[in-house]
């Protein structure tokens, strides 16, 4: 990930970490604000799993860094991401399926997961290939766990 990347995605998380502290979200703007955090998740795990799956060479430093990025992500409070009203029912474009304000505590519960998902490969993948591919599962099974429960298929 270059500099330019890197700024930008710190400086979305602050603003939007900082939004979040000062005001309530309209429930475009919960949408818009989980949307464009999932996205930054993405260029992490393809980095992790390319070298998971040994389609790119393993590069200590390379996994360390993403390893990080994606550990410092999964940290941010998302708790008031979820007003009612934020579903897919509600707002156009959202694939957040409705039963998610139903089962508020099990999401919650998928996102501790996943913050420990990140920090286990946060410890695993400067290590070696290996210990990467070991911390790997963890990280899909709770993205996936998530999706499979709380999101609206494409």
């Amino acid at each position: 990930m270059n500099r330019m990347t890197k700024l930008l995605s710190v400086s979305l998380i602050a603003v939007a970490g900082f939004a979040l502290a000062q005001t309530a979200l309209s429930p475009m703007e919960a949408h818009e604000a989980r949307e464009a955090h999932m996205k930054l998740y993405g260029p992490q795990l393809k980095i992790l799993g390319d070298m998971a799956k040994g389609d790119t060479a393993y590069d200590a430093a390379a996994a360390q860094a993403a390893a990080d990025k994606l550990a410092e992500l999964a940290m941010v409070d998302q708790s008031t991401w979820w007003p009612e009203g934020s579903d897919s029912d509600s707002v156009a474009g959202s694939r957040a399926l409705p039963v998610i304000w139903t089962d508020m505590e099990g999401i919650m519960a998928k996102q501790l997961a996943l913050e420990a998902a990140a920090t286990s490969m946060q410890a695993a993948a400067g290590v070696d290939l290996a210990s990467l591919q070991g911390a790997m599962g963890a990280v899909g099974g709770s993205c996936g766990g998530c999706h499979e429960a709380y999101r609206k298929p494409e």
